[in-house]
């Protein structure tokens, strides 16, 4: 009988330990890792479909008459290759926080893929379709992401001192 209560005491122990906050949150940041190395091979494969998209488009472009000129504006090209370039930022954030580094370069990183996302906007904006509003809502956006890029990274350099 002494045993068994001696197992139950041990029983006990392990699963109180097992339940601690230490624990727990051991768990979560374990799966907090596993999810960002999913999305990071999920993102490779992204970026592989995004060259050959890009790939491709050349390809047609060039090889269609008048041959070595493009057919279409350099407007959608610049946009195919502000794609390729936003999801490598992406994959950066995502490498970034699983080598641990502070909240703050994530921040930055985040402000820098989403100014690059904006500017991609700009670039390929299609005044016909879009009306002057549009066009100053992203300029707000701009200005908004520009400051907040500015006192993120005033912030991280004044931290390194």
């Amino acid at each position: 009988m002494a045993t068994f209560r001696n197992f139950l005491r041990s029983l006990t122990r392990r699963t109180a330990k097992n339940l601690s906050d230490e624990s727990f949150l051991g768990f979560l940041k374990g799966f907090e890792v596993l999810i960002a190395k999913i999305l990071s091979l999920a993102m490779i494969v992204v970026l592989v479909v995004a060259i050959a998209d890009l790939a491709r488009f050349l390809a047609t472009e060039l090889s269609n008459p008048p041959y070595g000129f493009f057919t279409t504006t350099l407007i959608e090209i610049f946009g195919l290759f502000l794609n390729v370039l936003i999801a490598l930022e992406v994959l950066e954030n995502i490498t970034a926080y699983l080598e641990k580094q502070t909240a703050r370069v994530q921040l930055e990183l985040v402000i820098v893929t989403s100014l690059t996302a904006v500017a991609r906007k700009i670039i390929i904006f299609d005044s016909k379709q879009a009306g002057g509003l549009d066009l100053i809502g992203l300029g707000a956006a701009i200005f908004a992401l520009a400051i907040s890029y500015l006192i993120v990274r005033s912030g991280n350099h004044t931290g390194e001192r």
